[in-house]
């Protein structure tokens, strides 16, 4: 169905309201060989999630507060699920990436601010990233982080310059095994499961600041603005990796579109939300237990670590981050590049050449070379690598707003707009990371 509507401006605007699509009856594969088949950009979205930013957040966590935050384990996992699939879904029925929607339903100062705050965390975060993972490679190999930091920034480019988005898929579905490193590294220590057990279900919450900046750091960096963009891009990337090119070829979704992407966007949840229990899990039962509870960075945890759990865990620690940082950096500068790309109408594709996308691939070098000179700048990365997720967390709650707005609105969603449950976990999300973000400076 079309129809044209006159928006502020005095512009008309063509709104095409999109219509369900039956199921392919094509055959899939059964089992847990149909599962894997399942898992791409939600699985894929999940696993960036846990970057190095967000290992070091788990880790003072874990490391201040002992068991205490295990319950924020739990309460994010729902939360998650719920915005992701929003956000998945929203790719799947506009055929378009977040920005794009956004461009074509509200005004340019929405489309534009929310672009911002996206800029503003993720450069952010990947110069904390970025930082977090040269320091992690100095003490593996004894040479100064400021050698490994543009080696890696001319690495991930090089990368996502020259590779195409189906190799890239394939790759990061791999890499999201080296985050099993932090499960492992969990039966090295001397866990009280009683007490862990009971933090997870029995919360114990602290009003202090100190409490407060660790829970919206845990929030920010759980929920995070980049994963919006980023998931409803790539069901957008899917699609045209699966011949349809155009927006009104991948308009509409199937029930087995939306299926598949509810088994995806879980699974990659669950991932994220399991491998950040144990994170915590870990250095609770560790560097807390014996008082050092002056972690600050995931590389103060992996050194603390060494004495305590032994040098299997110290490696496998720091390994993890420099694999988790290798999966995140490039999600985090691609969903720039498909953001302002999307908000400005430029072609952008990482399965585009370089030369047929020049403006989507300047962005995403942009933002890799804004977040190297944060580091440059004399910038702690101690101290980046926590306030990068609590920035998130102050910036989240806006871009939640536009992803339920967008979600429940026929127009934009036609009959796939968002359940009742869904639209109340999507309120619930919002106002938790508000109102902790309200408290952190009250307190």
């Amino acid at each position: 169905m079309i129809r044209s509507t006159v928006c502020a401006c005095g512009a008309r605007k063509r709104i095409v309201k999109p219509r369900p699509i039956k199921s392919s009856p094509a055959a899939r594969p059964k089992g847990i060989e149909g599962f894997f088949a399942d898992l791409g950009p939600g699985l894929i979205t999940g696993c960036a999630d846990d970057d190095p930013s967000g290992i070091s957040t788990y880790s003072m966590a874990g490391a201040l507060f002992g068991y205490s935050f295990l319950w924020s384990a739990l309460l994010s996992f729902p939360l998650m699920v719920t915005l992701q699939t929003m956000c998945g879904r929203l790719g799947l029925v506009a055929g378009r990436g977040l920005a794009g929607v956004v461009r074509r339903r509200y005004s340019r100062w929405v489309l534009w601010g929310a672009c911002s705050l996206l800029v503003v965390a993720n450069v952010f975060n990947i110069g904390a990233d970025l930082g977090g993972m040269s320091a992690a490679t100095e003490m593996i190999t004894g040479v100064g982080a400021p050698v490994w930091t543009p080696l890696y920034t001319a690495v991930i480019v090089g990368f996502l310059f020259y590779s195409s988005y189906r190799r890239i898929a394939q790759i990061f579905k791999w890499l999201t095994l080296v985050l099993l490193a932090y499960v492992v590294t969990a039966f090295f220590a001397k866990v009280d499961w009683h007490q862990a057990l009971a933090a997870s279900f029995h919360p114990r919450p602290i009003w202090s600041r100190d409490y407060l900046e660790v829970l919206v750091a845990i929030l920010g960096t759980t929920i995070s603005p980049y994963l919006f963009f980023w998931q409803a891009s790539q069901e957008v990337e899917e699609q045209r990796a699966a011949g349809k090119t155009t927006v009104a070829q991948r308009m509409g979704a199937s029930n087995e579109d939306l299926r598949r992407l509810r088994v995806d966007v879980s699974a990659g949840m669950f991932a994220s939300n399991f491998i950040m229990y144990f994170i915590i899990l870990t250095t609770a039962a560790t560097l807390h237990t014996h008082g050092l509870v002056k972690i600050e960075t995931a590389r103060d945890a992996a050194l603390a670590l060494r004495p305590l759990a032994g040098n299997a865990a110290y490696v496998l620690f720091t390994l993890g981050l420099i694999g988790t940082g290798m999966l995140g950096v490039p999600v985090l500068a691609g969903s720039c590049a498909y953001a302002i790309s999307e908000a400005a109408a430029w072609r952008g594709s990482l399965d585009a050449r370089p030369h047929r996308a020049r403006d989507f691939y300047v962005v995403l070098a942009a933002a890799m070379i804004l977040g190297l000179a944060i580091n440059w700048l004399g910038m702690s990365a101690v101290k980046m690598l926590f306030w990068s997720a609590i920035l998130n967390g102050l910036l989240a709650p806006p871009l939640i707003l536009l992803v339920v707005l967008l979600t429940s609105d026929r127009k934009v969603m036609g009959d796939r707009v968002s359940s009742p449950v869904q639209k109340l976990l999507g309120w619930i999300s919002l106002a938790i990371m508000a109102v902790s973000a309200i408290a952190m400076f009250v307190c």
